[in-house]
């Protein structure tokens, strides 16, 4: 249902799907209510996400990773269930398939336009219980002629009576597996995929650590090159580190926890907000770290 007085945002023909829209543009698809299978961690995402030009700069459920969806929030272990997908790490053994996959349940809207969606959400167990409540809002906004910027923002609550451990596969003893948070997972790339950031140009500096922006380019199987520009935009989320992976797949996310629980009190809030902007073309540090800063500011 919309919140009363708040007009839906732009149709579509699928149930549980809400279009962003810039300029006559269909920039990308909020799946609110997806149809997804257990195994998945059924989780609301963006996908398609295209450029202003059309270019599509987003995956979903992949032959190699059928568990990855887009642009979405995920969590591979919230006080042992599996908000991620796919199969769960586990320390001395591996990944493991479990009957531990939860799901994330949109409540109420609180704003739905073309240009913004705002939402509560629950994270249930595989026992319908639920952890976490969260407030989540999604916004896009112009910023040329061959860019466009997205916010992506989340508070997260502990629901329960308990303290509750996010957990990445890094703290669990898997080397340089931080990931869980907001992430984003590339596209089939043609060619070899470039990244860059203020402390490296390649995966390598950026991978594990702090980084005022990282800046991913590709180009699709018509040439059409296209860059996905990611930045913290707030003080906390400044202080995570970059999850960065072009080898294989594309893939970024701004890391919740790294190598370290993250231990939630009752009711206790967590909050963080990533920037991002959509770029045809290539562009170079020097634009990247000036779209950044401007994606920051608006955010």
């Amino acid at each position: 249902m919309h919140a009363p007085g708040v007009p839906p945002a732009h149709a579509d023909r699928r149930r549980g799907v809400a279009v962003l829209r810039l300029h006559g543009h269909d920039v990308a698809q909020y799946v609110w209510e997806p149809d997804l299978p257990l195994s998945a961690s059924p989780r609301p995402h963006l996908h398609p996400v295209r450029t202003l030009a059309g270019v599509t700069v987003t995956d979903a459920a992949p032959d190699s990773h059928p568990h990855q969806f887009g642009i979405s929030v995920a969590a591979p272990d919230v006080d042992g269930r599996n908000f991620w997908g796919g199969r769960t790490f586990v320390a001395g053994h591996g990944p493991a398939w479990l009957d531990n996959h939860g799901t994330q349940r949109h409540q109420r809207w609180l704003r739905r336009t073309d240009t913004e969606l705002a939402h509560t959400l629950e994270w249930t167990g595989p026992r319908e219980t639920t952890l976490l409540r969260e407030q989540r809002s999604i916004t896009c906004r112009p910023v040329n002629e061959t860019a466009w910027a997205l916010s992506i923002r989340t508070r997260l609550t502990n629901a329960t009576d308990r303290p509750l451990p996010w957990r990445t596969p890094a703290a669990l003893g898997r080397v340089g597996a931080g990931y869980g948070g907001i992430f984003w997972r590339g596209p089939a790339f043609a060619g070899t995929a470039r990244v860059l950031s203020p402390v490296g140009a390649d995966v390598q500096h950026v991978h594990g650590h702090p980084a005022a922006w990282v800046a991913v380019s590709g180009a699709d199987r018509d040439d059409r090159p296209w860059t996905v520009l990611f930045t913290p935009a707030d003080e906390t989320t400044a202080r995570d580190r970059w999850f960065v992976r072009a080898r294989d797949y594309l893939g970024v996310c701004s890391s919740l926890a790294w190598d370290e629980p993250l231990l939630l009190a009752p009711g206790e809030t967590v909050g963080r907000h990533v920037a991002a902007v959509v770029i045809d073309g290539v562009i170079s540090s020097a634009t990247a770290a000036e779209l950044a800063d401007r994606a920051r500011s608006a955010a």
